[in-house]
């Protein structure tokens, strides 16, 4: 019983994606367009327009010119669920995530020949989710809708001509609505019961990055991006007839809380300028996902004679720390054009004993192209194309009353539009 309610909390808290985003855990890689041309290959050294203050802020020192670059990424992801059984039985239809899209929004003003401001406004987790009413895993979690939006304002500062620097304080809003269904009774014929939860936080962390030109041709950066702790307060409904026959009210309402860190990450990549007309990328990122050992709620204003089952609820995660590698390319066929393309693979911070339905994430592999068109000298629009692909992993999950399994291989189509205007 316990897991019940502890499926639907997790996924509050820590915005779990998997197949609905283009990077492991719950991260979103989509901060930038012209970047998921390449397959955000060059994310801390390309520094190509404003949405490098996601990327690495120390980048903002190569833009000469104030600018502002926004667009979005639209995802569609397709999920197939075979080789699945319920306890309780049910369907199994999968594709579970409808089509959503992750906005982003940058402006870069430069100062003097050293100083540099900008700000963003952009999503670095988030998780949309929706099965079927009947959906045979629903008792682990059947509905989630959670968002993180991120405002950074940030300063660059250029020593000279071939180091920079750059920092930005990052102010996170974290909300969350999840929803799945409960049964504790022994007969077969009970109806279902309801679990709906809701809650949101404001926290603080920050994004900080060195930019180096080694040679003529050469580019490479670094940046770090700070974890963030968060305290989700909210509240917790139950809607569940059975309670009536233990003598409670079938409509429970409690305080929830609940304390989460979203993990550091670190990101380093290469720019290299073969000729006026090609431009290599590599890069590579770790994620502390190690942070995510385990969950644990406090439902406050409990009853007693429920307290066991909606008290302090405590699992296991042990996700571990991920590696992120990729490669790019881009060719400028002429002062309009220039085309990009990119492939990258992404490490899943799950394992097989603690996987749900709601993180039925694993490795995968993501193939980009893109393109820019500059009409004018002040006016860029990107757009991308990413198909990402999973290895099938298997969910095996008991909460002692309930059991479900099923194998799922997951894919997405992502597409993204943006444009840039410099003043």
């Amino acid at each position: 019983m316990k897991k019940v309610m502890l499926k639907t909390t997790l996924s509050l808290a820590v915005a779990l994606a998997s197949t609905q985003i283009f990077a492991s855990g719950f991260a979103i890689n989509e901060q930038s367009i012209s970047g998921m041309g390449t397959g955000f290959a060059g994310r801390s050294s390309s520094a190509d327009d404003a949405s490098t203050i996601f990327g690495n802020p120390a980048g903002m020192s190569r833009l000469k010119r104030e600018q502002v670059t926004g667009g979005a990424a639209f995802l569609d992801a397709h999920t197939d669920i075979s080789d699945a059984r319920g306890s309780r039985g049910g369907s199994n239809d999968g594709d579970m995530v409808p089509f959503i899209a992750v906005p982003m929004g940058y402006y870069v003003k430069p100062i003097d020949d050293h100083w540099a401001f900008g700000i963003g406004v952009y999503a670095p987790f988030g998780l949309v989710t929706d099965y079927e009413n009947n959906f045979a895993g629903r008792y682990f979690g059947s509905k989630s809708e959670v968002k993180i939006v991120t405002l950074q304002p940030t300063v660059s500062y250029a020593f000279n001509d071939k180091v920079s620097i750059g920092f930005g304080p990052t102010i996170n809003r974290i909300d969350g609505k999840l929803e799945s269904s409960l049964n504790i009774s022994p007969s077969p014929l009970a109806p279902d019961g309801q679990v709906k939860i809701k809650g949101d936080d404001t926290a603080l962390g920050y994004n900080v990055g060195i930019l180096v030109q080694a040679t003529d041709s050469t580019r490479v950066g670094l940046t770090y991006h700070s974890k963030v702790k968060y305290k989700l307060d909210g509240d917790t409904k139950v809607n569940y007839s059975v309670l009536a026959g233990l003598g409670q009210n079938p409509n429970q309402k409690y305080d929830a809380s609940l304390d989460i860190t979203t993990p550091e990450s670190v990101d380093f990549s290469v720019t290299h300028q073969l000729d006026d007309q090609w431009t290599l990328y590599a890069g590579s990122t770790w994620t502390r996902w190690s942070r995510l050992k385990e969950i644990t709620v406090e439902n406050s204003g409990v009853p007693a004679a429920l307290n066991s089952r909606f008290g302090t609820i405590t699992e296991e995660q042990n996700w571990h720390d991920t590696w992120a590698h990729a490669i790019g390319a881009s060719y400028q066929v002429n002062k309009q054009w220039v085309l990009r393309t990119g492939f990258s693979v992404d490490q899943a911070p799950t394992n097989n004993q603690n996987r749900s339905p709601r993180i039925p994430t694993g490795d995968r592999k993501i193939f980009s192209l893109g393109a820019g068109w500059s009409p004018t000298d002040d006016l860029t629009i990107d757009v991308a194309y990413s198909y990402l692909v999973e290895e099938s992993v298997k969910i095996n999950d008991n909460n002692g009353r309930q059991t479900y399994s099923a194998k799922y291989e997951n894919s997405a189509n992502g597409f993204g539009v943006g444009a840039t205007y410099r003043f």
